[in-house]
């Protein structure tokens, strides 16, 4: 009988990570002389797993976005969690917007993973497995090219955990 490998899909966000890297930013941004006597703030709701960033103009928005990532980037967690939504006027002309931190496998996302691996022609078994995908396969090799495929084609923040 053959040896079968695997791995296991997930998408998880360090939430204590991203925690740090709001209070980074913040701290930057209060130092930051472009933005002394701004209404500018960044806000984390730790429930919601959503961060608010209010801005006097949308060129502070920018620079408050490129602090926030700044931040993500030197801490380990993946700019691909961060889920931009609408901008929008906020109290007396400021701009807000919302950013969702996207963390787990919904039952969607996980048949869309799913898809791309058959669409991708390589020989493995996948199945779903609670907030996980798991990849079977007789060969390495195989399962290589399917943690390289989806790295190119997935815009999520996907690690591969239990390599076996």
């Amino acid at each position: 009988m053959a040896n079968k490998f695997s791995f296991d899909i997930v998408s998880e966000v360090n939430m204590m990570e991203v925690y740090n890297a709001v209070d980074q930013a913040q701290k930057e941004l209060a130092n930051r002389f472009d933005f002394k006597g701004s209404k500018s703030f960044i806000e984390l709701s730790k429930s919601d797993k959503k961060i608010i960033l209010v801005a006097d103009d949308e060129y502070k928005l920018k620079a408050l976005r490129d602090i926030l990532e700044e931040r993500f980037a030197k801490r380990g967690v993946s700019i691909k969690s961060l889920d931009y939504k609408k901008q929008e006027r906020a109290f007396e002309g400021h701009i807000r917007q919302m950013i969702e931190i996207i963390s787990g496998l919904t039952a969607a996302k996980a048949k869309e993973l799913l898809k791309a691996i058959r669409d991708s022609k390589i020989k493995v078994q996948t199945q779903i497995d609670g907030s996980k995908v798991r990849v079977i396969s007789s060969k390495k090799d195989d399962l290589q090219q399917v943690i390289d495929y989806l790295k190119k084609k997935i815009s999520l923040p996907l690690q591969f955990v239990n390599y076996r």
